[in-house]
């Protein structure tokens, strides 16, 4: 069997940076020990499969070692691939998942996501968190992932985290964020227990982030940068229960897996 992917850079407008996504079309689900190996040999924070389905498709995602419920980035690059190769006269996608209906439209030169917002509850700074991190935050709150804020962006650009110790912390991941210098505030997403250690740009970090940095800066518009080695940014709006994620992406390669 032959299959058909790209691979595309996310949240950046140019290649090697921002997040790379292998997407995968399908028009039948494979078995998910087959996508399972895919997203493990392809070796990508997240490889997305998709098949048509009730007029849009039904997406979904796999890090090397499992599938997630919702992934931005990869979700950006499957509708990047869909615009250009196989919709290139459609203004909207519809994707069908486990975290509902996700809408994807054209923004001008960039995709803009309909996601939803995650809430999240300050609680008193673990312990663990600060070592893990090797620098203590400021705050931190917790919803479906772990939040450290702290007070600069140079902080977060310098943290140098444990991973075997942010993989026992109790959430599926580390986001850790500071007010920006040259935008609205700047993150970084430490995800271990997913088989990846550090994600470059995480679109469904700011499902979390971007309703916190509204409410903190009085604005529900924002600009934002993931700080990592390669760099992501990402214009983000909080519309409750919804956030609106838009950023650049860069088709890298294209392929054929046999199977």
């Amino acid at each position: 069997m032959k299959l058909r992917m790209w691979q595309v850079d996310a949240f950046t407008d140019h290649r090697f940076g921002g997040n790379p996504a292998a997407v995968v079309p399908l028009d039948a689900w494979l078995s998910d020990a087959v996508m399972q190996n895919i997203a493990a040999e392809n070796n990508l924070s997240e490889t997305a499969f998709f098949v048509p389905e009730n007029g849009g498709y039904h997406l979904r995602w796999f890090t090397p070692a499992m599938e997630v419920s919702l992934c931005g980035h990869a979700t950006l690059a499957s509708a990047a691939v869909v615009f250009a190769h196989l919709l290139p006269e459609a203004s909207m996608i519809t994707f069908h998942s486990k975290s509902g209906p996700l809408v994807v439209t054209r923004d001008g030169v960039k995709y803009a996501l309909d996601f939803p917002e995650y809430a999240c509850d300050r609680i008193d700074v673990p312990r663990l968190l600060s070592e893990a991190l090797g620098d203590a935050p400021a705050e931190a709150w917790l919803g479906s992932k772990m939040m450290a804020v702290f007070e600069r962006a140079s902080q977060v650009k310098a943290l140098q985290p444990d991973f075997r110790k942010i993989a026992a912390i109790g959430a599926f991941g580390v986001i850790a964020t500071a007010p920006g210098d040259d935008c609205d505030f700047v993150s970084r997403f430490f995800v271990p227990q997913g088989g990846v250690d550090e994600d470059p740009v995480t679109g469904s970090a700011h499902c979390q982030l971007t309703p916190y940095w509204a409410k903190r800066l009085g604005k529900p518009q924002l600009f934002a940068r993931q700080v990592s080695a390669r760099g992501g940014e990402l214009w983000v709006e909080h519309l409750p229960p919804r956030v609106r994620i838009a950023g650049h992406a860069v088709e890298y390669l294209s392929g054929t897996i046999e199977i």
